[in-house]
């Protein structure tokens, strides 16, 4: 079976991460201590969920433009694979609340918010699942998965940092910047191409399966009519 050129680079990509983030040495920081590498994985996991889902919204509206069933399907299995990096994102982050707070959920606004955001995009999937008629179920889809999209800039950035936080970047505790030493961006940018790269992979395959999926569903359904 042969492997499509990027695809052999993704693998090779997130391989070459992976040893840097445990390898290359950091500096000693205050209460981050070694748990400091899970930068590499909990921010990039985030990131790619927006992007991810930024891509779904980008199938819906083609969708309520063209009015093509690929789209609609594009825009759910690219929103299905976002959720995947945002539910990794937040168990990440509950590893890095247990070594560095001490608990692993203090209820802290960015956790709690992030667990909103995610529990919106959840309900893109409740909302696909209880309409039945597939346009209607399509224009309703997109036109909430757009509203979604619109909510993280505020569950995300904007309303964490006006609140009390023990996050990074927030009242007062050190910035992004202020915890990354140089040798820790080059594998946190590396890691964040290699984490979008690992979502296109994923959203080509789940793609393809519900696409196989449909077909055959279609086809029993011919076979089946009298």
């Amino acid at each position: 079976m042969r492997i499509a050129f990027w695809k052999g680079l993704v693998v090779l990509w997130i391989t070459g991460v992976l040893v840097a983030a445990f390898a290359v040495e950091i500096p000693r920081l205050p209460i981050l201590e070694q748990s400091a590498r899970n930068l590499y994985f909990h921010v990039p996991m985030w990131f790619t969920m927006i992007l991810g889902f930024g891509l779904a919204v980008w199938y819906s509206l083609r969708y309520l433009l063209r009015g093509r069933t690929e789209d609609d399907l594009k825009a759910e299995q690219a929103a299905r694979v976002a959720v995947l990096f945002g539910v990794l994102g937040l168990l990440t982050g509950s590893l890095w609340a247990r070594f560095t707070w001490g608990a692993w959920w203090n209820w802290d606004p960015k956790q709690t918010l992030a667990l909103a955001q995610l529990l919106l995009l959840g309900a893109y999937f409740a909302l696909r699942s209880a309409v039945e008629e597939e346009r209607r179920r399509a224009r309703l889809s997109a036109a909430y998965a757009f509203l979604a999209l619109l909510s993280m800039p505020f569950l995300l950035f904007i309303v964490p940092r006006q609140l009390p936080s023990l996050h990074p970047g927030a009242e007062g505790n050190p910035a992004f910047d202020e915890i990354t030493a140089p040798q820790m961006r080059v594998v946190f940018y590396a890691a964040v191409l290699g984490f979008l790269g690992l979502f296109a992979w994923l959203f080509e395959l789940s793609y393809r399966q519900a696409r196989l999926r449909r077909l055959l569903e279609a086809q029993r359904e011919q076979i089946e009519e009298p």
